[in-house]
């Protein structure tokens, strides 16, 4: 039983101008595999090191081991998996900017590309216009197909990261760590030229993606699964579909989620429920009310969501209902947004947080941020940001702990 609100975030960090470079080389193939390790073992011990100084309590590798796009910080999060499962096929296509429009029938939901998305199509001028700042800057990044079956190929890769980053939490006393990983949903969401089938497919990236979340929990660090197919995928379904259809489709991730956290401790598992990180209208997410129940299913030991955000700020409501958490669960609610500037006063933060502990109970709460914060913001916000949180947290635990 802890007497403080414990802080964390959602994963993702400003990452050094030396491991951006690292990553471009890499790309480039002008860098070779001991020196590319060396500069992320560095920078992940700055990383450690920094959250340390500012008092967050969950730290993480900010996920740096993850390889990204290249030079710009941006549109990365799911591409390490591309270099982890076997029976991937790369192609030169780049789905964030392909615009073939793939439509769903009802009962049978199939994503479109990402510019088809219906908050795209509503603000197709803010969306196209690259001083809106709603895209930020990335790279043109190919995508692979599933072109063979699905395995785990990335054992080298997650025990290189578990390894720095147990050894940084030893060296600064930092009692818990955690690693994100990409969710079974998530990961199949490429085109499938092999399976023909969509339970075949998830149930080989469940098995699969279950090696790297084993690998993470075995060292003691907690697994965040990031989750957007529970929640950002509403959008990428043109037409929007009737929620009983998608909720079928849901139900199926929720399944393969399970699968692959097949005998680990749920005390050791964060779901990140997620929206999409982007900074677009979001008119057109799911409200959190239509998915919650279903995500409570799986079995995860704490639930990571936006609590800030301008579009889902309101929906500390869905907490209202007393029987929700079960015993054991924790919620992680995000109490600085990824998507303004603007840094959050801490007596802000500190009323968002007393305001769930009332609900749910101050021993079920760990303050975080909405989304990941690398690559969205630039790093001095977003490190003001976690400071703020910080400061929100003592804050409110003087108010519930005395």
């Amino acid at each position: 039983m802890t007497n403080k609100i414990l802080t964390t975030h959602v994963g993702s960090l400003p990452r050094t101008q030396a491991l951006l470079e690292a990553n471009k080389r890499r790309t480039a193939g002008t860098i070779a595999e001991d020196e590319f390790n060396q500069i992320i073992a560095e920078s992940v011990d700055q990383v450690v090191k920094k959250q340390k100084e500012i008092g967050i309590d969950q730290v993480n590798d900010g996920e740096y081991g993850h390889v990204t796009s290249g030079a710009v910080d941006y549109g990365a999060w799911w591409n390490y998996s591309f270099y982890r499962l076997g029976g991937l096929e790369m192609t030169d296509e780049d789905r964030w900017a392909k615009s073939e429009a793939i439509r769903s029938t009802p009962g049978n939901i199939k994503l479109t590309s990402f510019p088809d998305r219906r908050d795209r199509q509503k603000f197709r001028a803010a969306y196209e216009d690259p001083d809106s700042g709603v895209l930020g800057r990335r790279n043109k990044v190919a995508n692979p197909v599933f072109a063979d079956r699905v395995t785990y190929i990335g054992q080298d890769q997650v025990n290189r990261d578990v390894k720095l980053l147990t050894e940084a939490l030893e060296k600064y006393d930092i009692k818990q760590g955690f690693m994100a990983a990409i969710s079974p949903g998530a990961a199949a969401r490429l085109e499938d030229r092999y399976y023909h089938d969509e339970d075949a497919l998830l149930n080989d990236v469940a098995d699969a993606l279950h090696e790297e979340y084993k690998a993470i929990t075995d060292a003691g660090l907690i697994v965040q699964l990031d989750a957007p197919d529970l929640a950002e995928a509403w959008d990428q379904i043109n037409p929007e579909p009737s929620l009983k259809d998608f909720q079928a489709w849901l139900q199926k991730r929720v399944e393969a989620a399970n699968r692959a956290l097949e005998g680990i401790d749920p005390s050791l598992v964060r779901l990140h429920i997620c929206w999409g990180s982007w900074h677009g209208p979001h008119t057109t997410d799911i409200p959190f009310e239509d998915i919650v129940d279903q995500c409570l299913q799986i079995k995860a030991g704490s639930f990571s969501f936006e609590a800030s955000s301008p579009r889902h700020g309101h929906e500390w409501r869905v907490w209202e209902k007393a029987d929700r958490l079960k015993a054991g669960q924790k919620i992680v609610p995000g109490f600085v947004s990824h998507s303004t500037n603007a840094v959050e006063h801490p007596q802000l933060i500190a009323d968002r947080i007393e305001r769930f502990a009332k609900l749910v109970g101050p021993e079920n709460v760990i303050a975080s941020t909405d989304c990941g914060l690398g690559g969205r913001l630039h790093e001095q916000i977003a490190w003001a940001k976690l400071e703020a949180l910080v400061e929100g947290a003592a804050i409110a635990s003087k108010h519930l702990f005395g």
